[in-house]
């Protein structure tokens, strides 16, 4: 199907584990409330937290990196009285990786829609951080999927026969080739514009409006 002309595509990169993007999740809703069908926010995945046994003690510390990282995740969302973190996030639940969700995310998307994987997304990210709930479990993903009603056989074949797989890999690849380096990750006008990490709603806004009032193909400096 074709995209519409004036529909403009962001591309969202992030890692379901990262707070950083479960801050941004409100800025993401509102973005939808004030744009409509004005954008298309496509979700795609980065590898931050891959491999969490090994990446959370050697960058806060062998003894106690769980709790110091607890602390960090804490502090980080403090100043945003819409999130909130649960006080067994990554102190007694201690996810292994984020390629589980991940995975299971491009299944939904493949087999419900791109509305069905973002409502799994802000799912998987409430019942984390908000919850204390062990994603990185593909049991428990699997648990969230059948209370969201998903249709479970199609999630399992999407799994089962690589066509997940294939496109968490091309997420993975594209973003190595775009230079993506941290998660979230706003890429506009067809990667030519980049914001990375906490970026504020303003100015999420006032790049969207700049494409909207001028879009990218109309004209050229070159």
């Amino acid at each position: 199907m074709t995209e519409p002309s004036n529909e403009i595509v962001i591309d969202y990169y992030s890692d379901v584990l990262c707070v950083w993007a479960w801050i941004a999740q409100p800025r993401l809703e509102e973005l939808h409330r004030q744009w409509g069908q004005q954008i298309r926010i496509r979700h795609r995945y980065v590898d931050i937290f891959g491999d969490t046994a090994n990446k959370i003690p050697r960058q806060w510390g062998e003894s106690d990196g769980y709790s110091q990282f607890h602390a960090h995740v804490v502090k980080s969302a403090l100043p945003f009285e819409q999130v909130s973190i649960h006080e067994n996030c990554w102190t007694r639940t201690r996810p292994r990786t984020s390629m589980n969700a991940h995975l299971l995310l491009k299944a939904t998307g493949l087999v419900a829609g791109d509305e069905a994987l973002e409502n799994m997304a802000r799912t998987l990210r409430q019942q984390f951080f908000a919850e204390g709930r062990d994603i990185g479990h593909m049991g428990e993903l699997m648990d969230i999927a059948r209370e969201l009603a998903l249709d479970i056989p199609d999630l399992e074949q999407a799994l089962s026969d690589g066509s997940a797989m294939a496109a968490l890999s091309n997420d993975l690849r594209t973003a190595s080739d775009m230079g993506i380096k941290g998660s979230p990750t706003w890429a506009l006008n067809q990667g030519r514009q980049l914001l990375y990490g906490n970026v504020g709603y303003r100015i999420l806004n006032a790049n969207i409006e700049e494409l909207v009032n001028n879009p990218a193909d109309e004209a050229s400096w070159c």
